[in-house]
């Protein structure tokens, strides 16, 4: 059974910086691009980062581009979301999925989930 767990979450104050980490557990054959997530409270779930099987293909939404990579350690089946520059607006429940298929900032095209982290901005 596939299982992502996320962890790294915490609170930080505005301008300060963390590391996501994401664990695949469970067999998956072939490639799989890997994407973070996040929700503010009231707001729906929105697209962060992605990341293709090989690393080469990353993507990321407009406000968190130029402060934020994303990668991944295949050998440790572990995707990484950094953050810096934070901002009150960063605030919400960041959440890795898997895509067994597509490359794509669209929630419907991950087949798995985890159970999230909390990600705390103070101003």
């Amino acid at each position: 059974q596939v299982r992502l767990v996320e962890s790294g979450g915490r609170l930080v104050q505005a301008g300060g910086s963390l590391r996501l980490s994401c664990a695949l557990s469970g067999r998956i054959v072939g490639g799989y691009t890997m994407g973070w997530f996040r929700q503010a409270p009231g707001k729906e779930r929105e697209f962060v980062a992605l990341i293709n099987w090989g690393g080469g293909l990353t993507s990321y939404q407009d406000s968190v581009k130029g402060r934020s990579s994303i990668s991944r350690d295949n050998a440790k089946n572990t995707v990484y979301l950094q953050m810096n520059n934070l901002e009150p607006e960063d605030t919400g429940v960041y959440y890795c999925a898997l895509s067994l298929r597509q490359i794509s900032q669209e929630k419907g095209a991950y087949e798995y989930w985890g159970q999230g982290t909390q990600v705390t901005v103070s101003s």
